[in-house]
């Protein structure tokens, strides 16, 4: 476990002095790395909780630049990131919220081969992405390594957010995914409410968190879905689904 200086300690006073977080909580979030693929809205919105709770070391892998339509959502990005590669101005943006945090920008999409080694070589993956194929990916191959995987996603007035450990009793993403087929709609067809993203994000940052530094208990499956019309929080248990050919075994 790595020992925190007493800059650090000043520094994340607040949740140290949390009796559930603690010294051992803080020191977890300092030797922990991230893996996030996206820094569009979901990402920009989670990001900035785990560098500034003290995450060690993260990794942001995006292959797009800033559009104008962007900046309603994706708080990272200013006006002068305009056509510039999102990673880049999310790296800069975030650095300068903690310069104690080692961020790694990847401005391209990662081959399979890539992608399964960037996975194993981090703590926990962020899925920040805004398709199927790649959340359906990143759950295979976290699957194949056991590293923990916080998805969510963000559209109209409406998100969720699902986390996945792998254990032998817990479903996967694909034993959700399976259940709303393959038809998907974006937000540049449906549209998404800005705080929204910020709503799902912050929870995606506070689930890492309580991966990371063992912090209550993971109940697996557990799916959490909010309505912004009615400002609601539900929750359902996701079933392991027995045709389900990522997880299951007979």
């Amino acid at each position: 476990m790595e020992i925190l200086s007493d800059k650090e300690m000043l520094r994340y006073n607040r949740q140290i002095i949390l009796r559930s977080f603690d010294f051992e909580g803080q020191e977890a979030l300092k030797q922990a790395s991230v893996l996030v693929i996206g820094a569009g809205g979901l990402g920009c919105a989670a990001t900035p909780y785990l560098v500034s709770a003290g995450i060690g070391k993260l990794t942001i892998v995006d292959d797009d630049v800033v559009e104008l339509s962007n900046l309603q959502r994706q708080i990272l990005h200013t006006e002068s990131d305009i056509n510039t590669l999102k990673v880049q101005s999310a790296k800069s943006s975030l650095q300068a919220l903690n310069s104690g945090c080692d961020i790694t920008a990847i401005a391209r999409r990662l081959h399979e081969d890539e992608l399964s080694e960037a996975i194993a070589q981090h703590s926990l993956v962020m899925d920040a992405s805004d398709n199927l194929a790649t959340r359906n990916q990143l759950n295979r191959l976290c699957y194949q390594h056991k590293t923990p995987l916080v998805s969510g996603a963000a559209i109209r007035l409406e998100g969720q957010v699902i986390s996945f450990t792998y254990q032998d009793d817990e479903p996967c993403y694909q034993c959700l995914s399976t259940l709303f087929g393959a038809n998907e709609l974006s937000c540049v067809e449906a549209g998404i409410l800005a705080p929204v993203v910020g709503v799902i994000g912050s929870m995606q940052a506070l689930e890492a968190i309580r991966l990371l530094a063992n912090l209550g208990q993971h109940t697996p499956g557990k799916l959490m879905m909010f309505d912004a019309l009615s400002m609601k929080w539900q929750q359902f248990t996701l079933p392991k689904q027995a045709q389900c050919n990522i997880c299951h075994k007979i």
